[in-house]
């Protein structure tokens, strides 16, 4: 008979291990010694011992499921306790109890962790179905369309829920972007029913504009284009195919007429500089009449170079208060010597100033004579009030004298 601490072979051949239960047979060798018998169910053993560490190493460093895991430890469970080999079978039983209670741990563990992951895409897809709702309120038409889009690949990225919350999340999803495809849809329908009618209207302004393009109405027909770049900015933007067309067509009209009209300003503007300096030498010789002493050749004179003035025609704008107010003030000048003239010669304007004069004479001598009779009597007040109108009188009579003296008296 042949034993170790673990197991024996007796008389027989039969194979037994030592359990805590007693001991149990592992089974029959007929081939050889005891002591092969024992180092064949040895060796045994040391086979379960490498597939249990294994296992551990499987079950701590990969993903290996923890139905998976079971299944592998039922196995070996299975053959430890058929007692088909010899050593320490319970420490073997230990330590697959030991892995069970790690897979059971790592089961929990991903279950708290699905659980985690389940609600943290529940929180996301909740976030995702809140930003898509309130961006199919929006007007921002590109931007939000493109992140809508954007939305619909990340939720794709996140883990379903439940079929029903993940329906029903979805749903919502769903509906906020068929809101705003909806929404969009009817504006650009507006829009291209507003650009339809944008077309037509500039289409007419255009019409307007190329037939006043050969106009040489100046001023009423520059004020029109006016009036039509206006309207063209009020009427809106047509489709692209039509907007470009059609302001070149508008703009080119414009174009024509406005350099021709340019054209015959520049040559006006060439005239009226050289008229210009016609005037200006017209108003220098007018100038060289004042101071008039000579009336009558005066006016003569003047009456000339002012028929020569109107025959010249137009200056420039900015030009002419400043000429024509030259030729003003000789004309001034000669209407003044004129009424001079007149007031000299008029008897009758010569006899009331006379008249006037002699009699401011009067009052001024009586005045003076009150004067002296009141500073005679003592009465300094009575003649200091004499003496006050006194002076009023006098400068009266001095501007008589002044007037008459221009009738040459």
């Amino acid at each position: 008979m042949s034993s170790d601490p673990w197991g024996r072979v007796d008389e027989t051949g039969t194979v037994y291990v030592r359990t805590a239960d007693g001991e149990q047979v592992v089974g029959s060798w007929q081939a050889g010694s005891p002591e092969e018998a024992l180092a064949y169910f040895e060796r045994k053993y040391e086979g379960l011992v490498v597939e249990i560490g294994l296992l551990e190493k499987r079950v701590k460093t990969t993903d290996l499921s923890a139905k998976d895991a079971m299944a592998a430890i039922d196995h070996i469970r299975h053959q430890v306790d058929e007692h088909h080999a010899v050593g320490d079978l319970e420490a073997l039983r230990k330590r697959l109890d030991k892995l069970v209670e790690t897979v059971e741990a790592r089961r929990e563990e991903r279950k708290a962790q699905k659980a985690r992951q389940t609600d943290e895409a529940r929180k996301a897809k909740e976030a995702l179905v809140t930003e898509a709702e309130e961006l199919a309120q929006s007007e921002q038409w590109r931007a939000a369309g493109e992140r809508l889009r954007a939305l619909v690949d990340t939720w794709k990225g996140l883990p379903r829920l439940d079929r029903k919350s993940d329906d029903e999340l979805w749903h919502r999803f769903s509906h906020a972007r068929s809101a705003f495809s909806k929404r969009r849809k009817a504006h650009f329908a507006s829009l291209d029913a507003q650009r339809e009618e944008a077309r037509k209207a500039k289409e007419k302004l255009v019409a307007e504009a190329e037939a006043l393009s050969g106009s040489t109405d100046w001023g009423v027909t520059a004020a029109r284009y006016r009036e039509l770049m206006a309207e063209w900015k009020a009427a809106g933007r047509a489709q692209r195919e039509h907007e470009d067309e059609l302001w070149n067509r508008f703009r080119g009209a414009q174009d024509v007429f406005f350099a021709a009209r340019s054209e015959v300003f520049a040559e006006r503007d060439a005239e009226q500089a050289e008229n210009l300096k016609l005037k200006e030498e017209l108003a220098g010789e007018a100038e060289k009449l004042v101071p008039v002493t000579d009336l009558k050749a005066a006016r003569a004179a003047f009456r000339t170079i002012n028929e020569r003035w109107e025959a010249i025609g137009h200056v420039p704008r900015d030009a002419r208060s400043k000429v024509e107010g030259r030729m003003h003030a000789v004309e001034r000048a000669i209407q003044e010597a004129e009424e001079a003239e007149w007031r000299r010669t008029n008897p009758e304007a010569r006899a009331r100033a006379e008249g006037l004069t002699g009699q401011l004479q009067d009052a001024v001598d009586k005045l003076k004579k009150q004067i002296d009779a009141a500073r005679a009597a003592g009465n300094d007040a009575k003649a200091d009030k004499l003496a006050r109108e006194l002076e009023g009188r006098q400068a009266l009579l001095d501007q008589a004298l002044k007037g008459l003296q221009e009738f040459g008296g």
